[in-house]
């Protein structure tokens, strides 16, 4: 049977820097429509405290997502030195679409994965393109769907994309809005033989919980008083996500583990979807918490949040590529290192993947 290897990976990380600070002239509302009547100041050093957040990327006005998430594909393939009219599939992450700047509604026509595959100039139409709608676990489970197809024959090469610009469907009035970001990540995945047979994609584990847990993040109106209904930006009940998570994210991490055969002790990163720092944190303690650990490990699990904040389906693969390729202090990657790769989002889906470099 075929390994799935990642070969390649790149990703997009936008230019233009918004700090708590550029945050300053807002006026905040709470769900209720209520003014929170206290300085700016200290609204953003609470949210700092809690988030870890202390600035965020935005696309550029002339960006959207397509493009951004175009960028972080040419750099993937050429990581991984493949011809890209030899891709069997494109698949990719996002939520939105393209939203131009200044321009809140979504255009999903053509599918995303249909202009990036025109941008990259591929002509092979063997290669099928299709876009995941899967909340911030978009990226992970394409990865997943890959290695499925790869694993069943039916595919031997795959680029996989998360890319999202967020910015463009905040509701300045919302505290939550300081949260969101914008970025693309992205990796090829090859079918490899025989020679590989212990390395690549070992296990995978996906959950979506949709009764009461459906609408934890979803699409309403600005949070400022007479706001109009039909404008809507993106919502969030934090704490239902924070709880949902922290129970859930750590069951299917140790359920993906566990079906790998791979020891706890093994595991030498934790790609966790950068959600907020306290949330991460809080999951990473609860998944060793499962096997009895109280110590967790130093450096098991990079974090790229407090300068890139929440960029949703990106937040995983720009975190891979960046420790790839030795662009965070602390973190590396070494042959035959065991990771995991863990997601949560709107739906509310989570999902886990266990990969040995």
């Amino acid at each position: 049977m075929l390994k799935s290897i990642i070969t390649g990976t790149g990703s997009y990380i936008p230019t233009v820097v918004k700090t708590n600070q550029d945050f300053s002239t807002n006026t905040f509302y709470t769900e209720n429509q209520t003014l929170i009547d206290k300085p700016s100041s200290e609204i953003s050093e609470k949210f700092k405290q809690i988030t870890g957040i202390a600035e965020r990327r935005y696309a550029s006005e002339n960006l959207n997502t397509s493009t951004i998430g175009t960028e972080a594909a040419k750099l993937a393939i050429a990581d991984a030195s493949v011809d890209p009219e030899t891709l069997d599939q494109i698949i990719v992450a996002h939520n939105f679409g393209d939203v131009k700047d200044g321009n809140i509604q979504s255009d999903l026509l053509p599918a995303i994965a249909s202009r990036i595959k025109h941008e990259l100039g591929i002509k092979n139409p063997k290669c099928v393109v299709y876009d995941i709608l899967f909340g911030c676990p978009g990226w992970i489970q394409g990865l997943i769907q890959a290695d499925a197809y790869i694993k069943s024959g039916m595919a031997k090469k795959c680029l996989v994309i998360g890319t999202e610009t967020l910015s463009r469907v905040l509701d300045p009035h919302d505290r939550d809005s300081m949260i969101f970001s914008d970025g693309a990540g992205a990796c090829v995945v090859e079918g490899k033989n025989s020679e590989f047979n212990d390395r690549g994609i070992l296990e995978t584990s996906a959950l979506s919980h949709c009764e009461n847990e459906a609408y934890y993040l979803y699409f309403g109106k600005s949070n400022i008083p007479d706001s109009d209904p039909n404008t809507r930006y993106i919502k969030m009940k934090g704490r239902k996500v924070y709880e949902y998570a922290l129970k859930h994210v750590p069951e299917a991490m140790k359920d993906c583990l566990d079906r790998s055969n791979v020891n706890i002790n093994q595991v030498k990163k934790v790609f966790i979807h950068q959600a907020n720092e306290k949330l991460d944190d809080a999951i990473i303690k609860q998944f060793f918490k499962l096997y009895s650990i109280d110590n967790i490990p130093e450096y098991i699990m990079p974090m790229s949040i407090h300068r890139l904040g929440n960029s949703s389906v990106a937040t995983v693969p720009t975190l891979l590529d960046m420790v790839r390729k030795g662009k965070l202090e602390n973190h590396s990657l070494q042959k035959d290192d065991i990771i995991l790769l863990a997601s949560v989002g709107s739906g509310m889906n989570i999902n886990a993947v266990c990969y040995k470099v």
